[in-house]
C-alpha cells in the first residue's frame, strides 16, 4: 500500500499541465458560494442555493474558515474578510439562548438550521452538537488567522474564545458513556449517540480542551471503543460508509504522522486510513457490483447526498429503487447509482493520483456547467439514463456543507494553509493531546 510521500510522488507523475488552472477555477467557483450565499446584513449562510432556504450553522463555520483562504488567494481583501467575520461572530454572540422555543441555541449550542433573517429556530430542528463543533471551529480558525493587535482583529479573538467557553461540552453528555447527538427543548436530548466511527472527532478535540465545561476522557475513551477495522476491496482501514467522515475533521486538523491509542494500535494515522477509504470507493466503483451506469476508475464518490428518488424504476431490465437525500456508502450501501464529485474532490490532499482524473472527468461529462458553484452536488447517470446527458440526473441544488469541504480541501491540498494555521490554535493542539494524540508536529515544536 502506498505511503503518503508515495502518494504525493505518485500525484506528481498524473499531474496534468491543466490540473493547477482546474483546480484554482474549481476553488475559486466554490468559494463564491460564500460570498453569494451569505446574509451579509448577519453572516448567515443558506443551507442551500434556493429562495427560502435556511441558514446551516456548520455552513457559518465553513465561511468563517474559508475567509482567510479568501485573502490568501486573492479573492476578498483582509479588511473584507475581517468585516465579514466581525459582523457574524458579533450576532451569534447576541443571539438569546435558552430552553424557549423561540431561542437560537441553549447552552452555547446552537439549533442545526436558523431562519436567514432572525436567526430562530426552523423545522423544528435539533440543538446540534456536531454542527456547533464545526461552527466554533471556524470562529477559532478565525482567531487564529486574524491576529493583529488593533481593535477589530483583537474583537474577533474575544468573540471567537467567548463562543467557545460558552459551549458546554459535559452537559452533552447527559449521563452516559458518550455525546447525544443533539437535544430539543420538548423530547430533549436525542436517543442517538455518537458511536462509530464519524465526522466528530473534532467535536471531541474541542470538547476536550474547553477550559470551562469540558468533555470528559471517558467519553472519547468509549467512543474509541465503538470503532470497527475493516478489510473493504482490499483496503484495511477504520471504517465508514459514507466518504464524508473520512474528510470532515481533517479540514481543521493535520493528521499527519500523529496517532491516537486506536491508530497507534493499528500502526498508522487518521491520513493515511482517508487515503486507504479513498481507494476502497474507487475499487469499489471499479468493480461496480450493482451495475450501475457511469461507475468506473475516474466516476466515484459515495457519500451523504441528494439523490433523484423516492423512486422505482426499471432500468436495462432490472427494477432499481433510488433515494432522495441519503447518507451512502460502501460496501453496505444504500448505494444507489448516486455520486457526488464533491466527495472526490474532498480526497484531494490523501489521493491527489487518483482525484486528479476524477475531477477531470467530471468536468468532461458537464458537471462544472450544471452548477454555477463548481461541480453540481451529486448526479446519477442510471436514473437520467435516454435523458440525452451523460452524467443523467443532476441534482437541481447547491448544499453548502458540500461547497465548504471541497474549497479547504483543496487549499490544503495547494499549500497546507489551513493545517499550517491550525497547528497554533491552542484548543486544537490541548484537545488532541488530551485525546493521547503525539508524534509528528504535535512533537516537533510545530505546534502551539
Amino acid at each position: 500500500m502506498l505511503k503518503n510521500s508515495e502518494a504525493i510522488d505518485s500525484a506528481d507523475a498524473h499531474f496534468h499541465p491543466g490540473d493547477e488552472a482546474m483546480l484554482s477555477s474549481l476553488q475559486r467557483d466554490t468559494f463564491d458560494y460564500f460570498v453569494k450565499e451569505t446574509n451579509p446584513e448577519n453572516g448567515l449562510v443558506a443551507d442551500r442555493d434556493h429562495e427560502g432556504a435556511p441558514a446551516s450553522i456548520a455552513a457559518v463555520g465553513m465561511a468563517l474558515t474559508a475567509y482567510p483562504v479568501g485573502v490568501a488567494r486573492g479573492y476578498l481583501s483582509r479588511a473584507e474578510a475581517r468585516a465579514r467575520t466581525l459582523t457574524t461572530l458579533r450576532f451569534f454572540w447576541q443571539l438569546p439562548q435558552g430552553t424557549r422555543e423561540d431561542c437560537s441555541g441553549h447552552r452555547g449550542f446552537f439549533y442545526h438550521f436558523l431562519d436567514m433573517h432572525t436567526a430562530r429556530r426552523v423545522w423544528n430542528c435539533e440543538l446540534s452538537t456536531i454542527d456547533t463543533a464545526i461552527l466554533i471551529a471556524g470562529a477559532l480558525t478565525a482567531a487564529c488567522y486574524f491576529d493583529e493587535p488593533d481593535g477589530e482583529e483583537t474583537e474577533i479573538r474575544e468573540l471567537a474564545d467567548a463562543l467557545y467557553r460558552r459551549v458546554d461540552w459535559r452537559w452533552a453528555e447527559n449521563g452516559g458513556e458518550t455525546v447525544a447527538l443533539g437535544w430539543k427543548p420538548r423530547s430533549r436530548f436525542l436517543k442517538y449517540r455518537w458511536h462509530g466511527y464519524d465526522e466528530s472527532i473534532i467535536m471531541h478535540v474541542l470538547g476536550l480542551a474547553s477550559p470551562t465545561h469540558p468533555l470528559s476522557l471517558h467519553a472519547y475513551h468509549a467512543y474509541l471503543r465503538s470503532f470497527r477495522w475493516r478489510t473493504v476491496e482490499d483496503q484495511q482501514y477504520l471504517h465508514a460508509d459514507p466518504l464524508f467522515i473520512h474528510q470532515l475533521s481533517h479540514i481543521w486538523i493535520d493528521f499527519r504522522g500523529i496517532q491516537d491509542d486506536f491508530m497507534r494500535g493499528h500502526g498508522i494515522d487518521y491520513f493515511e486510513n482517508s487515503r486507504r477509504a479513498t481507494y476502497a470507493q474507487r475499487a469499489y466503483a471499479i468493480r461496480n457490483p450493482n451495475g450501475f451506469v457511469g461507475y468506473g476508475e475516474n466516476c466515484w464518490g459515495i457519500t451523504a447526498s441528494d439523490g433523484p428518488g423516492p423512486a422505482q424504476r426499471r432500468i436495462h431490465g432490472v427494477r432499481r429503487r433510488f433515494y432522495d437525500y441519503l447518507a451512502r456508502g460502501i460496501p453496505d450501501g444504500p448505494d444507489d447509482g448516486t455520486l457526488s464529485p464533491w466527495a472526490a474532490a474532498t480526497s484531494l490532499p490523501f489521493a491527489p493520483e487518483i482525484v486528479l482524473p476524477a475531477l477531470r472527468h467530471f468536468h468532461d461529462i458537464g458537471l462544472r456547467a450544471a452548477c454555477p458553484y463548481g461541480f453540481t452536488s451529486s448526479f446519477n447517470p442510471t436514473f437520467g439514463v435516454g435523458c440525452g446527458h451523460r452524467a443523467g440526473w443532476i441534482a437541481p441544488e447547491t448544499i453548502a456543507i458540500n461547497q465548504g469541504p471541497m474549497a479547504l480541501m483543496i487549499e490544503n491540498y495547494r499549500s497546507d494553509f489551513l493545517w499550517t494555521l491550525m497547528r497554533r490554535c491552542k484548543p486544537i493542539v490541548d484537545g488532541l493531546r488530551i485525546a493521547g494524540f503525539s508524534g509528528g508536529w504535535l512533537d516537533d515544536g510545530s505546534g502551539s
